[in-house]
């Protein structure tokens, strides 16, 4: 059995083409203007689907269109003209479309035209087509070259063929073989293939394909079309026609609902007990009458329909197409409710109105948000820096600023970013774990730079968890994107007022130090255990009590041990450390004490200098010359080398009016003195003048 349908014979092999249709066309003269060449590529492309190749075909005919070229009928129009209809001619077979069948798309182009088949391969192996498709290719489409005609293609066929391919794993067939490695699905899109493919590669992500190459010869079912669109023609006499149509629900009226009353057994019985007034008690056996029933007082019969009131009640079969009228428009739950109430009703009529519109596809497709979920908030951090957030915010006056938040105490860091690709995220997010160490979980969106595969494997690499928020669900990640909120609000408002990292900055220093509306404390006494000091801590009165913990103690008996306090005064001469000249040592005075270990001496060619006591050394003016008088103490050079931090046998010179040092006399005495080493000369009157 077979059914002739537009053009088309349907049967239990497939598809074919009309013998009546082809025949016209078949029969067809040669036209003789444009006028008659466009009816003729109309009925011909309406079969399209049929022709393989027919853009190479059709390529001499389509080009008498053009305006600019005059009408010339000539040899090879004539030509292709007998081709197209011999092609036409033939019994091809278009199979129906089996989902539990494999299916491929096979594609081509040709410097003119792209186009498309969708085939099943049967259980035999052989290819049986589906359908073919085509279209010629634009004035700036023919410049592209090859490799993208050949791409361009493959999304002409996606997209013409997306009702068949979408949702659904199928092979996808390329003569390119350039294609299969930038399309493929076991690589990814090389950075420096052209963006127009890389942006096709990104649509054709979204299919579930293998894509595989077949060599030009046996690809020869995908071809290069172009569809034009064809004029209805008429159908000749006495053709025998099955014509499918779409007949839309007549209006239910009383005169149906009267019948059908009838023949609804519940409601006959209902019908002829309140038409012969008996008592409706007595149908209690009837099955799903009670809510009849309920309500039995408020029943009445009108002209053959059983009412409730002003309401018809509607038998069973009638309600189906009755919900359907109530629905026209798309109307939602309460506005149903509303109109039932005015015109109909039968048991459950509130509950099948909820099902219609909740199983109306195009109604959910376009229902709001639901009402907000209850709060469901993140495990609190046991410790600091156990788990931070991370987002971007920006661009913020023409930057882009990294924001990560620690959860435990609310601590934030804000870095300005030159860009935000992925090597660069890393680089600031080494030097952030650099300084405060390497978290346990970081939670972020899904964007480029974080979900990229270097982040990954950062992260992988230094023992961190990866938690992302839900797509387009940004409250996931609520602690950073507030932050962000916050951090906008307050540069914008003090825009005027500072450049942007001295004002970035201060806001850092302020939100750290305020306490947090969470945790009740500032984000500085959780994560470092201290207060930031600011400018308001001018306010407080300085203490004069000066407090040394136990290090400190331990630290000052310490250096008691390896050191040897020295004390010089004003008028006394030492000998002080030289670092402009070869001379290591020279005679000095002491003028005056600049610190407690410090001092400003004055050398004998009268400059003034600031040394250190450990770059001072006591010393006594030299005996006068000519004495007999013998002395046991050491040399000069002796006594040098041996104070401390003076290498064994080095030289030293002895000015012609240097003084001989001696060693110091500890004073033993009570707690203060006996801790002193003093110089002898300390008692002795200052001299008048100083002979340096």
């Amino acid at each position: 059995m077979s059914v002739e349908y537009l053009g088309h014979v349907i049967d239990s092999e497939g598809l074919h083409t009309a013998p009546s249709k082809v025949k016209a066309i078949v029969d067809a003269p040669a036209p003789s203007n444009v006028s008659q060449l466009r009816s003729f590529l109309g009925l011909v492309n309406y079969y399209g689907r049929f022709i393989p190749q027919l853009a190479t075909l059709l390529k001499p005919l389509h080009e008498l269109l053009c305006e600019s070229r005059p009408w010339k009928w000539s040899q090879e129009c004539e030509t292709t003209f007998s081709k197209t209809k011999a092609a036409l001619a033939d019994k091809r077979v278009l199979t129906h479309f089996d989902p539990s069948l494999p299916i491929q798309l096979a594609c081509d182009a040709s410097p003119y035209g792209v186009g498309a088949v969708v085939s099943h391969i049967m259980s035999t192996g052989e290819e049986r087509p589906i359908a073919f498709a085509s279209r010629t290719l634009s004035k700036t489409e023919t410049k592209y070259p090859q490799i993208e005609k050949e791409a361009l293609s493959i999304i002409f066929g996606i997209k013409k063929f997306h009702t068949y391919l979408f949702g659904r794993k199928f092979t996808l067939l390329t003569d390119h073989r350039p294609l299969t490695s930038i399309f493929g699905s076991h690589t990814g899109v090389p950075s420096m293939a052209a963006s127009r493919l890389q942006r096709w590669a990104l649509l054709l992500g979204a299919h579930n394909y293998e894509i595989k190459y077949r060599r030009s010869e046996a690809h020869g079912n995908a071809d290069g079309l172009s569809r034009l669109p064809l004029p209805d023609q008429p159908r000749e006499q006495g053709q025998k026609i099955f014509y499918f149509k779409m007949v839309e629900n007549a209006p239910i009226t009383a005169h149906q609902i009267k019948q059908e009353t009838k023949g609804d057994y519940t409601l006959s019985k209902l019908l002829t007990c309140i038409l012969k007034g008996q008592d409706l008690s007595t149908l209690n056996a009837l099955p799903d009458v009670q809510p009849y029933l309920s309500r039995g007082k408020e029943l009445s019969v009108t002209a053959g329909c059983l009412m409730w009131g002003m309401r018809v009640i509607i038998p069973q079969r009638l309600r189906k197409p009755i919900l359907d009228e109530l629905h026209l428009g798309h109307c939602g739950i309460v506005r149903m409710k509303e109109l039932d109430r005015s015109y109909f009703w039968w048991p459950g009529l509130d509950r099948d109105i909820e099902e219609k519109a909740n199983s109306c596809s195009s109604c959910q497709g376009l229902r709001n948000m639901p009402s907000p979920a209850p709060l469901h908030p993140w495990e609190w951090p046991a410790s600091p820096w156990q788990r931070v957030h991370l987002d971007f915010a920006g661009p913020v006056e023409g930057v882009m600023v990294l924001v990560a938040v620690d959860a435990h105490s609310k601590w934030p860091e804000i870095t300005v970013m030159p860009d935000i690709t992925s090597e660069k995220t890393i680089q600031t997010l080494r030097e952030m774990f650099a300084r405060f160490g390497l978290p346990e979980q970081i939670v972020t969106d899904n964007g480029p730079s974080f979900v990229s595969q270097e982040m990954e494997e950062f992260l992988k690499g230094n023992g961190i968890k990866h938690l992302l928020s839900s797509p387009y669900h940004p409250s996931t990640n609520g602690l950073a994107e507030r932050m962000v909120q916050t951090l906008k609000h307050a540069l914008k408002a003090s825009k005027s007022e500072a450049p942007f990292k001295q004002r970035l900055y201060t806001f850092l220093l302020k939100y750290r130090n305020t306490p947090h509306a969470t945790t009740g404390m500032s984000p500085a006494d959780l994560f470092l255990k201290r207060q930031l000091r600011t400018r308001l801590d001018l306010l407080r009165p300085a203490t004069t009590q000066m407090r040394v913990n136990d290090k400190q103690h331990d630290q000052v008996k310490q250096r008691a041990k390896r050191a040897k306090d020295r004390e010089f005064f004003s008028g006394d001469a030492v000998l002080a450390r030289n670092y402009s000249t070869t001379e290591k040592w020279v005679p000095a005075t002491i003028l005056q004490k600049t610190g407690p270990v410090s001092y400003k001496v004055c050398t004998r060619d009268h400059q003034t200098w600031r040394r250190h006591v450990e770059q001072l050394l006591p010393s006594i003016p030299v005996e006068e010359a000519g004495s007999t008088e013998t002395s046991e103490e050491p040399s000069f050079s002796e006594l040098i080398q041996s104070q401390p931090g003076i290498p064994p046998d080095s030289t030293v010179s002895i000015p012609a009016d240097a003084v001989v040092p001696r060693l110091p006399e500890v004073a033993l005495g009570d707690e203060h003195t006996s801790a002193v080493r003093r110089n002898p000369l300390r008692s002795r009157k200052p001299p008048d003048r100083l002979n340096l």
